[in-house]
C-alpha cells in the first residue's frame, strides 16, 4: 500500500517535497516511480529509481529541477521539486513494482501498486 503526501499550493519558482510512504517489509526490493496527471491530459512519467536508488531516470521536462530519492529504512520515497512552474500543476502519483535489477520504468502499466495521488498547484 502506498500513501502519497506533500502536495499543496506554491508560487512559481518555489519548492515542494512529495513523500510516498509504503507499507510492507520488502520496500527495498521495489522500483519506485512518480507520475503526474494534469487536468485534461494523460498521465505522464516524472521520475523513477531502482530498488537500490543507484539508478534514476527523469522526464526531460523535470530534469535538473526534480530529484527522486528513497529511504529504504523508512520505506519512503521522495520527490524533491524545485524551480516549480505553472505547467507542473497536476495530481502526482507514486507507484511501485518489484524488481531487483538496476532498471527503472517509465510506463504506467509496468507498475503494480499505486498511491492515491497528491495535488500540486503552482501559481504564476
Amino acid at each position: 500500500q502506498l500513501q502519497a503526501s506533500g502536495g499543496g499550493l506554491v508560487q512559481a519558482g518555489g519548492s515542494l517535497r512529495l513523500s510516498c510512504a509504503a507499507s510492507g517489509r520488502t520496500f527495498s526490493s521495489y522500483v519506485m516511480g512518480w507520475f503526474r496527471q494534469a487536468p485534461g491530459k494523460e498521465r505522464e512519467f516524472v521520475a523513477a529509481n531502482s530498488w537500490s536508488g543507484d539508478s534514476t531516470g527523469y522526464a526531460d521536462s523535470v530534469k535538473g529541477r526534480f530529484t527522486i530519492s528513497r529511504d529504504n529504512a523508512k520505506t519512503t520515497a521522495y520527490l524533491q521539486m524545485n524551480s516549480l512552474k505553472p505547467e507542473d500543476t497536476a495530481v502526482y502519483y507514486c507507484a511501485a513494482v518489484w524488481s531487483r535489477s538496476s532498471r527503472w520504468f517509465t510506463r504506467g502499466y509496468e507498475y503494480d501498486y499505486w498511491g492515491q495521488g497528491t495535488l500540486v498547484t503552482v501559481s504564476s
